[in-house]
């Protein structure tokens, strides 16, 4: 299937963002202050492009932002380059739907259904985002993190009950 191909605006993006972006499959993508969120993502032309919505990936306030922070990660799992993204919408019913849609279905693993199946289920209940570079990476090579970027886990009701060790046999005391 051949890839679609759309005019950039603006500096092409440096070839660090470019290369990741090739072999990117995840990416953590923070908008505004919420913490960053692993997406599944398809490259194509020039950017990423993301779905969710219900029966699909969340991701709190990517439909309605305008601007997003990118960061990906290289082939030994660590991350390699964090850029800042324009964020846009593909409208259901435009052309460029009718393009991208079926080609990101296709890359979606474990659907049912042909791609034009799928893409029409987002049609009705999902979003398509296209992330696009929009200036110089904010983290790169020496500008990276030394330190784990692992955050604290989040405060939940949620309990589980801790199990007894399980015994083969009992112990006897004399």
């Amino acid at each position: 299937m051949r890839g679609v191909t759309e005019e950039q605006d603006g500096p092409a993006p440096p070839p660090l963002v470019t290369e990741a972006m090739k072999k990117a499959a995840v990416a953590w993508v923070a908008v505004g202050d919420r913490p960053a969120v692993a997406l599944w993502c398809v490259p194509l032309d020039g950017g990423l492009y993301v779905v969710s919505g219900p029966g699909e990936q969340p991701a709190p306030g990517l439909a309605e932002a305008g601007t997003a922070t990118v960061t990906l990660r290289g082939d030994h799992g660590g991350q390699i380059v964090t850029w800042p993204a324009e964020v846009s919408r593909i409208a259901p019913e435009s052309e460029r739907w009718a393009e991208v849609a079926p080609q990101v279905a296709a890359k979606r693993l474990n659907a049912s259904g042909s791609p034009a199946e799928v893409a029409q289920r987002w049609t009705a209940r999902c979003t398509l985002v296209r992330l696009a570079p929009a200036g110089a990476p904010l983290a790169a090579g020496t500008t990276l993190p030394d330190g784990s970027l692992a955050a604290a886990p989040r405060e939940t009701t949620a309990i589980r009950r801790t199990r007894r060790p399980f015994r083969l046999h009992r112990v006897r005391r004399r």
